[in-house]
């Protein structure tokens, strides 16, 4: 091999590995690139400087491109709340379940679910053979105490004129008291079956045995529950109508033992006023009234029942929705408090930014207190009247932990 052949076979390795060393640092470069964060690109956007540690200086343009800003540390009544999941249930004062005094066979129902009814409209019919042989009994009873009356009566007379003997006057009064003693019976046992004085007027003046039952509403309300079909045999012990008057419901809440003191600051203080919201509607807030707050607790919650009603003249709360209740603490006044937005943490530390000089924030560690979601209470850290950044501390925080790649 010459040395012309043997020069140009070494140039031309030479340069494939000058080419391939380029290509590899090209690629370390655009790997570096790709695991850049957006913070290190903003970061290199934002010539901010950390002066000294804890210190972040960023120009007044800078200041105003991120938006920060400023607000002095003041005192207020500072107030939490506590929100509690509860449920909507029918006003249990303005509710009835309607049963059946005697079993009785379903002959009609004109009821239906949903229906608006007013106070005594006919709900069902029923026939019941029980009733029938109690009004026969009833009128037997009747006529057997006016026999015995008459009897009586005419002992009395015949006592009078010693036509019979004293034994034969007792005999025929104790007829009397038993006759009476049935008649007492039987008119009782139609009264617990139902009956009332006018039907008992009807079949003592026209002798008629009846033994149809009607079902009635006992006040006007809408039927939330029917249990009951045309031709079924049905007892004493079951529910056939459940009639309930929805224009106001309640809304029950279980307290945990923790939390109780947020319900008696309120109802002590005489804001029996509470927040509700109903999931159906997240973006309404209705306004309830603490109306029962439970004397004892749970033994296997550890809670307290807590009631509320709520107006539903237009119908749109239904039972059994779900709903969340918002009951506020004691106001704790002159408290010092900066919103939510200021706090910054970072491995188990809360601190803020205080604007030291117009360009110039310091971080600042702080000891915190309760949060109502918009303001949080300081213990310890800042004294009042101090300036604080309440919007675009994350930045601050960003470049001051910057560490270099």
């Amino acid at each position: 091999m010459s040395e012309q052949v043997y020069y140009s076979i070494r140039h031309s390795s030479s340069s494939m590995r000058q080419g391939l060393y380029g290509f590899l640092l090209s690629m370390m470069l655009l790997d570096a690139g790709c695991d850049g964060t957006p913070s290190d690109v903003v970061a290199s956007k934002t010539p901010a400087v950390v002066s000294t540690p804890g210190r972040i200086t960023l120009s007044a343009e800078e200041s105003s491109r991120v938006g920060l800003v400023v607000q002095p540390v003041a005192r207020s009544d500072f107030r939490t709340h506590r929100d509690f999941p509860a449920i909507v249930q029918p006003n249990q004062r303005n509710m009835a379940e309607i049963t059946t005094l005697v079993r009785g066979r379903v002959v009609e129902v004109y009821a239906d679910l949903g229906q608006e009814v007013k106070a005594n409209a006919p709900l069902a019919i029923l026939y019941s053979s029980e009733l029938g042989l109690a009004q026969s009994a009833y009128l037997k009873a009747k006529a057997k105490l006016h026999v015995a009356e008459q009897a009586f009566s005419r002992a009395q007379f015949l006592l009078q004129e010693q036509v019979i003997g004293e034994a034969e006057a007792q005999r025929r009064q104790a007829e009397l008291l038993s006759a009476q003693a049935e008649a007492n019976e039987s008119h009782d046992r139609l009264k617990l079956l139902g009956m009332n004085d006018e039907e008992f007027r009807r079949l003592e003046r026209s002798r008629q045995i009846r033994s149809v039952v009607p079902i009635v509403a006992p006040f006007g309300g809408r039927i939330i529950g029917r249990k009951l079909t045309r031709g079924e045999v049905v007892e004493t012990t079951e529910n056939l109508f459940v009639i309930a008057d929805l224009s106001e419901v309640w809304v029950l809440a279980n307290i945990p033992e923790k939390d109780i003191p947020f319900v008696h600051s309120v109802h002590a203080s005489g804001g029996a006023q509470v927040d509700v919201r109903i999931n159906a509607y997240p973006k309404e807030v209705f306004k309830g009234t603490i109306t029962y707050v439970g004397d004892v607790l749970d033994p296997i919650t550890r809670t307290m029942q807590l009631r509320i009603e709520l107006p539903n003249q237009d119908g749109r709360l239904k039972p059994e929705m779900f709903s969340t209740i918002r009951l506020f603490s004691e106001s704790q006044p002159d408290r010092l408090a900066v919103p939510e937005a200021a706090l910054q943490r970072d491995q188990g530390r809360t601190f803020v930014f205080v604007q030291r000089s117009a360009n110039e924030y310091e971080m600042r560690e702080v000891h915190i207190g309760e949060s109502n979601g918009t303001l949080t209470s300081i213990l310890g850290g800042l004294n009042e009247g101090e300036p604080v950044v309440t919007h675009g501390a994350f930045v601050l925080k960003s470049e001051l932990l910057k560490k270099p790649v």
